[in-house]
């Protein structure tokens, strides 16, 4: 559905098919839904993810904070947003429910409904469960329409055997989503090959100086950037970087607050946590 034709119709269902929308998973997974394909109610946001390495699509505040709140979870291996439900009427009794309702006003074509996010999650022996959760905001739950359409994914999901909830903004953590925002980008720092080397020799030496400091946070990044000649802010990309990868553990349910010295805001450093490796809990 562009954002200049938004009618919905059996052509379309076919071309996103085709497309591969729905389909595939980690990083071949296509989101059934785009933020090119229609206007959104909120701030739209495209994010490479961490899990998947791929392109994320979401088109509230909301879906973009769970997004960042499964990203930090070890747990979680894949995220795959606006999953499809295909063939529903196939799989669950809608008797109850007026479909005519999910169906495309101009050509009477059904649409294909999503739930917000399919999640996998790998616990420490190795085993697959799978979540599905819908987003929305608290006022939308007062709609019939809603309702009936939560209640299809509902019946969906159980009858697959899937756990299914619903979130609403009041049950983010809108604190530490925020934090996770703040050094998301910086968890690809070392991307670059040409930049790696150096860059992930610079984060070593921080790491160490980090340990020694009684400066405040911010006062011992700018004197690395200082010290070492490097442009302003590299240091303190750096450090994102470092709590991005867990190198670094502070503690996200707080601020961040970069005017605390670093025994203050961090809780401790793992210097054995190899590039892209989180930390797992035990079982």
């Amino acid at each position: 559905m562009s954002k200049n034709n938004n009618t919905w119709s059996e052509r379309k269902f076919t071309r996103f098919i085709k497309e591969g929308r729905g389909q595939g998973r980690g990083s071949g997974y296509k989101p059934w839904l785009t933020i090119q394909d229609f206007p959104s109610k909120g701030r739209v946001s495209r994010l490479k993810g961490w899990k998947t390495n791929r392109i994320h699509h979401f088109f509230t505040d909301t879906q973009t904070r769970f997004f960042y709140l499964l990203e930090w979870e070890d747990a979680v291996i894949d995220i795959r947003e606006h999953f499809p439900l295909f063939n529903l009427e196939e799989k669950i009794d809608t008797k109850d429910i007026n479909m005519e309702n999910f169906k495309d006003k101009e050509s009477g074509f059904p649409y294909t409904i999503s739930t917000s996010f399919l999640i996998t999650i790998k616990d420490c022996h190795g085993n697959l469960e799978y979540a599905a959760r819908s987003i929305k905001a608290d006022y939308e739950l007062e709609k019939k329409r809603t309702l009936d359409r939560l209640e299809l994914e509902r019946r969906y999901w159980k009858a697959k055997g899937i756990d299914w909830g619903i979130l609403t903004q009041k049950e983010i953590n809108k604190t530490k989503a925020k934090n996770i925002e703040w050094i998301h980008a910086a968890y690809f720092l070392l991307e670059n090959e040409e930049k790696a080397k150096d860059l992930g020799y610079l984060t070593e030496v921080l790491q160490e100086e980090l340990t020694k400091s009684s400066l405040q946070v911010r006062l011992a990044l700018k004197k690395f950037d200082e010290e070492l000649k490097l442009e302003t802010g590299t240091a303190l990309m750096l450090f994102k970087h470092l709590i991005a990868r867990k190198k670094i553990v502070v503690d996200l349910e707080k601020e961040i607050k970069l005017n605390l010295k670093p025994d203050e805001l961090i809780a401790r450093f793992n210097e054995k946590v190899r590039e892209g490796e989180g930390l797992v809990s035990n079982c």
